[in-house]
């Protein structure tokens, strides 16, 4: 994982359950003209040895191959590299490596590598633009660049759905591996949109955070009276799934098992969830179906809950319709609150987060909620401060522009 709490899994999250957050005022270009000034960029060092959680791209990619990638190509890397490692496995066989395949989307891809590509075509015209850049800008690359880095010769596929991306990259590498295309998927999210072109444009939507520029750490406030828009942030997730017997065979330490994928789509609006928040409560209902199980036995919610006035409603009604007199029982939270909207990242960051709560028996907090609007009441949205909740099983939630959602449910190994 890479995320503005900074780099590591665990680094990310013994600070998301302190309570801590990634959002600052934006320093790495001017943002002075634009409505919205905060950001959640990763905390950044070219020390040879950088500190604790920040982020070093040779570390992770040479120097050299650098310039032929966009910085989502580099987040990519890192938590590919923290993935496999993690999980110990680098096979070396050729049936290893053709039964390997790799799964990393992303909502916009080499924004950066765009807006600085046609500045440079507009002010010094074709001839001086790389001829790297094209293959910076594709969001399969992500994929392609980990493939080449380990060989691994299976799959090599990647997920577009906005801001849903990273929850559809872990559901469709689920089914690879259920039908047999592959027996171990690399899959998640990157995201390196936090830039000058990627702010302004979020902002002309209205789409974003505008009222807490002098209090960035307050800005995302999921499912509280006061939200008025989500912070854009950047960062990668990227999780190891390997088929059960296979991964029994090697001994392989499992975190959690998905039992369940659902996706749908709102039919409705090109920006805006359907106002009944039906489509979401279909992705939940067609996620738990999948796993064969009622709602009364998810312990916890990672919900999509970007902090906007309107999505963030709608989700808790859809929650509450489905999950009915269980929500008595039922947690959920928002880990954007500390780390923003990491948009085709979040899922994967997020389901990471769902399956560490399995882990710990913590439920990581949604910051900044001092005053749970109409929709939220009755939730246990576990409000300021992380809790000791043990989780057998969990949803995460991510839904994005165009109406597209997404929900998989994971159960503790």
């Amino acid at each position: 994982m890479v995320s503005p709490l900074g780099v590591g899994v665990d680094y990310n999250w013994s600070r998301l359950t302190a309570g801590d957050s990634g959002i600052n005022r934006i320093s790495e270009f001017d943002a002075s003209d634009i409505s919205s000034q905060i950001a959640g960029h990763v905390p950044k060092s070219s020390d040879e040895t950088p500190p604790a959680g920040h982020f070093n791209a040779d570390l992770y990619v040479p120097p050299k191959e650098q310039k032929k990638m966009d910085r989502f190509i580099h987040f990519a890397m890192a938590a590919a590299q923290e993935a496999v490692e993690d999980a110990g496995w680098q096979p070396t066989d050729e049936q290893g490596l053709l039964r390997t395949g790799v799964m990393i989307g992303s909502g916009i891809g080499g924004l950066g590598t765009m807006y600085e590509t046609s500045i440079i075509l507009h002010e010094k015209g074709p001839r001086r633009i790389s001829p790297f850049a094209n293959p910076a800008m594709l969001i399969n690359l992500a994929s392609g660049h980990v493939s080449i880095k380990y060989g691994f010769k299976g799959p090599n596929h990647s997920v577009v759905t906005a801001c849903a991306t990273g929850t559809h990259a872990i559901g469709d590498a689920y089914r690879l591996i259920a039908y047999g295309d592959s027996d171990v998927m690399l899959a998640g999210g990157a995201e390196a949109a936090a830039n000058r072109l990627g702010v302004a444009s979020f902002a002309a939507v209205r789409a974003l955070s505008t009222g807490y520029n002098d209090r960035p750490t307050e800005a995302s406030r999921p499912f509280d009276e006061g939200r008025d828009g989500f912070v854009i942030a950047e960062g990668a997730g990227v999780v190891v799934l390997e088929e059960y017997e296979h991964a029994k065979k090697r001994g392989a330490k499992i975190y959690g098992e998905i039992i369940g994928y659902g996706l749908s789509g709102d039919a409705y609006h090109m920006t805006s969830p359907a106002e009944d928040g039906d489509g979401g409560y279909r992705a939940m209902q067609a996620a738990l179906e999948r796993a064969a199980i009622n709602p009364s036995e998810v312990d916890y919610i990672n919900a999509h809950g970007t902090s906007t006035p309107v999505g963030d409603g709608i989700e808790c009604t859809a929650v509450k319709r489905l999950f009915g007199n269980a929500i008595e029982t039922l947690s959920m939270s928002s880990t954007k609150s500390a780390i923003g909207h990491l948009l085709g990242a979040a899922g994967a960051v997020e389901a990471i987060y769902t399956l560490k709560s399995m882990q710990t028996g913590i439920l990581p907090p949604t910051l900044n909620l001092h005053d749970v609007c109409e929709a939220g009441q009755g939730l246990d949205l576990v409000p300021l401060k992380a809790k000791e909740k043990q989780v057998g099983v969990a949803l995460s939630n991510s839904f994005g522009f165009g109406g597209t959602n997404a929900s998989i449910v994971m159960r503790r190994a």
